[in-house]
């Protein structure tokens, strides 16, 4: 059977059956077992996450009882076997065909024939399959074509009003996001580490927002003496951007309340010449070993690490921080194109209940900051309840802080993965006027 689909129906299972991350269950499969064409594994995976509900509409046209009473196993090789028809080119179509098949009597049995039979009469029919029609449905149109929820089409046709620029977002978090990664200026560079880049046949062009950034095209990039130098690590430029925006200087107190994995605390102690103290906090302290590990990698030793309920005050550091940032747990619909699973959240409590938690977060994490100190508040959503919602609720309830900066990257704009940040600082006056 081949390794490579054999890979990627694993993959595929364990993000739709144990809601697993698309990016952490892919690269566990592919280690694990070895499949000849990595690439063609996260092209498969991925494309297939990206249009489940276009896949399933065309299924549910196809079978004759419809989509509703297809098991998972069959579902997932259907899908597969339609994305590889319709999408991948270098795909013969009787291969397409036949490695599901073969799926099928492995991991299906006593379905094959129906799969084969749903696979070619895709490849009669495919040209007369319709999508609903646009004029009659709008929402349920897009959220077909491009295969999000319904109720994040409809939040953002509410937040941008403009429908056109909806469907450019759409679009955007259907592309395969750019490999980025950060320098760290404590080991190297910028100009040594992209000439050795280029020396090894990597791509490499600079970021736009982040002057840490570089964006790298190439194999096996992560098994490079580079990498495990601690010359870089790979973050998006948006993510990148937090830390700039924060702008630490050397000898800062910096507390980061929701720090795992740890790749913004990194980034900011990196900016401060590894001089000061990073303060990193998160409630589950299996995640903050990962922070440990990579700042040992870096070349880092002012990190400090702790398990914290980030929505508690911690008493011990009132009023002691320079910078406190706030990386909010969110809805996430900011980075799609990395764990395209996001778009299939149905709305609920949890949900609809995040915003009570970033409010309680945000309103604990102002306690820490000292007089002309700054809180910074970021998402990786695109979500104004989440965002300017939470940032205008928090200043009426508290006066001493304002706005410095806010900005909103969108990946249909910036080309980067959508992230909100906003800059605060607190009053220098120590009694209230």
């Amino acid at each position: 059977m081949d390794m490579n689909r054999k890979t990627a129906y694993y993959t595929l299972m364990d993000v739709e059956t144990k809601k697993a991350y698309s990016n952490i269950v892919l690269n566990h499969h592919i280690i694990c077992r070895k499949p000849s064409s990595p690439a063609f594994v996260r092209e498969l995976v991925y494309g297939v996450l990206e249009n489940k509900m276009l896949l399933d509409y065309v299924i549910d046209k196809l079978a004759d009882q419809g989509i509703e009473k297809i098991k998972t196993s069959d579902l997932i090789i259907l899908r597969m076997g339609i994305y590889q028809l319709a999408k991948m080119d270098s795909v013969p179509e009787y291969a397409a065909v036949n490695e599901s098949v073969n799926l099928a009597k492995r991991f299906a049995r006593g379905r094959d024939k129906f799969i084969n039979g749903v696979l070619r009469s895709y490849i009669r029919d495919r040209y007369s399959i319709k999508l609903p029609d646009r004029s009659e449905d709008e929402i349920r149109y897009l959220s077909i074509k491009y295969s999000y929820e319904p109720w994040i089409i409809e939040l953002w046709r509410e937040t941008y009003e403009n429908m056109d620029f909806v469907e450019e977002l759409l679009k955007a978090g259907n592309e395969t996001a750019d490999l980025t990664i950060r320098i760290n200026w404590l080991r190297v560079m910028k100009t040594d580490l992209i000439r050795d880049l280029e020396r090894r046949g990597f791509q490499v062009r600079e970021g736009k927002h982040s002057r840490n950034a570089l964006y790298v095209r190439g194999e096996n990039l992560l098994e490079t003496e580079f990498y495990r130098n601690g010359m870089f690590s790979v973050q998006d430029e948006a993510s990148q951007m937090v830390a700039q925006m924060t702008d630490p200087e050397h000898g800062d107190i910096v507390m980061d309340v929701c720090a795992a994995p740890g790749g913004k605390s990194l980034a900011i102690a990196e900016r401060m010449n590894n001089n000061g103290i990073v303060m990193a906090s998160d409630i589950y302290k299996r995640k903050l070993d990962i922070v440990e590990r990579e700042a040992g990698r870096l070349g880092i030793n002012i990190i400090q690490t702790k398990t914290w309920d980030a929505t508690k005050v911690d008493s011990s550091m009132i009023g002691r921080a320079d910078k406190v940032l706030v990386d909010a747990p969110c809805s996430g619909l900011g980075v799609i194109r990395r764990k395209p699973e996001i778009k299939y959240k149905k709305k609920t409590k949890e949900i609809l209940g995040l915003p009570i938690k970033q409010m309680a977060i945000l309103s604990a994490s102002a306690s820490y900051v000292k007089p002309g100190g700054r809180l910074i508040y970021c998402t990786c959503t695109v979500n104004p309840y989440e965002n300017e919602r939470i940032v205008s609720d928090f200043m009426r309830k508290d006066p001493a802080f304002s706005v410095e900066n806010t900005v909103q990257l969108l990946p249909n704009i910036d080309g980067t993965d959508g992230f909100y940040i906003c800059k605060m600082k607190k009053s220098d006056d120590l009694v209230e006027k």
